[in-house]
């Protein structure tokens, strides 16, 4: 997946990114759960969605949205 994208995708996240984000890790299977972040143009983060287990991540059309909502906020500057 990483190669068909042109932005950064993270993976094999070690222990010391996942305290630095303030992410859950799992001991168990040595793993970050999902720590999702919309950065705005700007590079600050605009939502962020941390998750301990299969549930609470980004829905991609609530994404969009939220993209299309900040960006008619920045056309009404």
């Amino acid at each position: 997946m990483a190669d068909e994208v042109t932005f950064p995708i993270a993976y094999e996240v070690p222990r010391s990114v996942a305290d630095t984000l303030g992410s859950w890790w799992e001991d168990r299977r040595g793993l970050i759960q999902p720590s999702e972040f919309l950065i705005g143009a700007d590079n600050r983060v605009v939502a962020s969605s941390y998750s301990d287990g299969p549930m609470g991540r980004f829905d991609a059309r609530a994404v969009i949205g939220l993209i299309k909502f900040y960006d008619s906020l920045a056309a009404k500057k």
